[in-house]
């Protein structure tokens, strides 16, 4: 079983940033696929970005490419999620998401444990 908690959210202006966090429970934290999505009202849950075992290999959605980065410390089992240049479009809930596979996949059936999400408000 693996618990995340995601934290960091919060109300910001547009152009500014956060950092979000998510801290896993579990051993084997640094075996997991790390990835972020979000939810909109009334809309379909996105594809942010994710993130490998090692940290070697990043995706990101077309979106947010170029204004947000994800990164791990796995001697913390925490995944963090910089988000630049922020725009009132990326108003949402924001969730992490781990998967027990290698492979980092955009697709949120493809991820097995989620945390409660958090709230990003961007105001113009």
């Amino acid at each position: 079983q693996v618990q995340l908690v995601e934290s960091g959210g919060g109300l910001v202006q547009a152009g500014g940033s956060l950092r979000m966090s998510c801290a896993a429970s579990g051993r084997t934290f640094n075996r997991y696929v790390m990835g972020w999505f979000r939810q909109a009202p009334g809309k379909e849950r996105e594809f942010v970005a994710a993130i490998s075992w090692s940290g070697s290999t990043t995706a990101y959605g077309d979106s947010v490419k170029g204004r947000f980065i994800i990164s791990r410390d796995n001697s913390k089992n925490t995944v963090y999620l910089q988000m630049n240049s922020l725009k009132p479009e990326d108003t949402a809930v924001y969730y992490c998401a781990s998967r027990i596979m290698a492979l980092v996949l955009t697709t949120p059936d493809d991820y097995g444990y989620w945390g409660q999400g958090t709230q990003v408000t961007v105001s113009s």
